[in-house]
């Protein structure tokens, strides 16, 4: 199995949950091909001559993909945005608003992705249930690594892990650095509080994904994402969020940053098992860009925070 081999073959669109009202943010979804999401952000910011904490949005969408998402610019006329010509990055205006467009903002994500490099007697497996994992692009190389090392307060050890790539936050670290050679708090204070955010978030996804590894519930329960604010109700989980904190030398008030503002995270819940929508499979056909294999459209749609990748998996194991 193959996918993205093209940014076309992974189309995914979002589906909004805010309120449309006058306001002085302006919605617009945001369609993009080949970026991820912060770059597509900072790039509209740079042809704005915004700060990056005037644009808000619901999700993260996957960089190899053509995306529609929903964002919000405040007290940024229509007219301006529409004169931008940015390559790869489309706006188009929806609605004004009260409030901003913030993280967890929509409803679910459709999905319509072409499954390359199969073979004639290929199909779809009956996969039952599918726990619900969150997949790879989540952890990119070492964030749930750097999460850990932001709960454990070694923010030394969590800037010099970042380091380890170039990007442009990287750069603007090792510049901070020349200057305040021991001021890693304010280091980390040069990358973007989401971005920041989601190493936090990284952490706690790998120890969801250990958690529901061990389970094997009947039913779709709630499995806490642990945070400072995390209550209990299954003994059983309780005993191995704990246990796997434990070994990291952690317990939930860790989640609780009081050195860097934003970054203490209260904690939620993910159901165990995916609520898949809506699947539809096509039929195989001769795939272009694999010389004697097939390709498949298969679409569905996922609750937000589920991820296709994962479904994929399953339905094609």
């Amino acid at each position: 199995m193959k996918i993205k081999q093209l940014p076309e073959d992974f189309i995914v669109r979002e589906i909004p949950d805010y309120e449309k009202e006058d306001g002085p943010y302006s919605v617009f979804i945001l369609k993009k091909r080949n970026y991820t999401t912060e770059r597509a952000i900072q790039r509209i910011c740079e042809a704005l001559h915004i700060k990056r904490n005037r644009v808000g949005y619901a999700g993260i969408k996957d960089k190899v993909a053509v995306t529609e998402q929903y964002i919000s610019l405040f007290k940024i006329s229509k007219k301006i945005v529409a004169s931008l010509k940015l390559k790869d990055l489309e706006l188009e205006f929806v609605s004004f608003s009260k409030n901003p467009i913030s993280l967890g903002m929509l409803k679910e994500n459709s999905f319509e992705i072409i499954v390359r490099d199969l073979e004639k007697d290929f199909k779809i497996s009956d996969c039952g249930r599918i726990k619900n994992y969150f997949d790879s692009q989540r952890f990119s190389h070492n964030n749930a690594v750097v999460g850990l090392a932001l709960l454990k307060r070694d923010f030394k050890k969590a800037v010099n892990l970042i380091l380890e790539t170039e990007g442009d936050y990287e750069c603007e670290m090792k510049e901070f650095l020349k200057s305040n050679p021991n001021n890693y708090v304010g280091a980390l204070g040069k990358i973007p509080h989401k971005i920041l955010l989601l190493f936090i978030h990284a952490y706690q996804s790998d120890l969801f994904n250990k958690t529901i590894d061990l389970l094997d519930n009947k039913k779709n329960v709630l499995v806490p994402i642990v945070g400072f604010g995390t209550e209990y109700e299954d003994k059983k989980m309780k005993s191995i969020i704990q246990d796997f904190l434990s070994r990291d030398g952690l317990t939930e008030r860790d989640f609780v940053i009081q050195q860097i503002k934003g970054l203490s995270s209260f904690g939620e819940q993910r159901p165990l098992y995916v609520s898949l929508k809506n699947l539809s499979v096509g039929s195989l056909k001769a795939d272009d860009l694999n010389k004697g294999k097939y390709k498949l459209k298969v679409s569905f749609s996922l609750p937000k925070g589920s991820y296709a990748t994962n479904v994929l998996k399953s339905l094609v194991s």
